[in-house]
């Protein structure tokens, strides 16, 4: 585990990233501008250090589990910018509001729903 500190105005925060998802992250096209969603969340550490890569870009971040988007929210004071938000919604019930534009890049890791592995997909089947 690798630990991040963000840092906004006076406020300076640490949270631990795995090496993995740090790759993931570097991976991704960080250029100024740039907006991104994130399927599956957590409790925003990646997001929170893509929002601090992507200058007046923007960051939406969605997760099903609404315990953890109540910690990403606790957790970020990058929100009060208006460049980083969290919404709790499954990825197949999610809809992008009608007043955000599109997004230039979407990424998930580690996303059960995605590739038929969640529990509740399997009751379904």
């Amino acid at each position: 585990m690798i630990e991040l500190v963000f840092i906004f105005g006076d406020v300076v925060e640490t949270q631990k990233i795995s090496q993995r998802l740090l790759e993931i992250i570097n991976s991704l096209p960080s250029k100024n501008g740039v907006r991104v969603l994130e399927i599956g969340c957590g409790t925003g550490v990646a997001a929170r250090e893509i929002v601090n890569r992507i200058g007046d870009g923007k960051v939406l971040a969605i997760d099903r589990s609404s315990k953890a988007i109540e910690q990403a929210i606790n957790s970020a004071s990058e929100i009060s910018n208006g460049r980083l938000q969290f919404i709790q919604s499954k990825i197949e019930e999610f809809e992008l509001p009608k007043e955000d534009q599109l997004y230039d890049i979407a990424f998930a890791s580690r996303v059960g729903a995605l590739d038929l592995r969640h529990p509740e997909i399997n009751k379904k089947l």
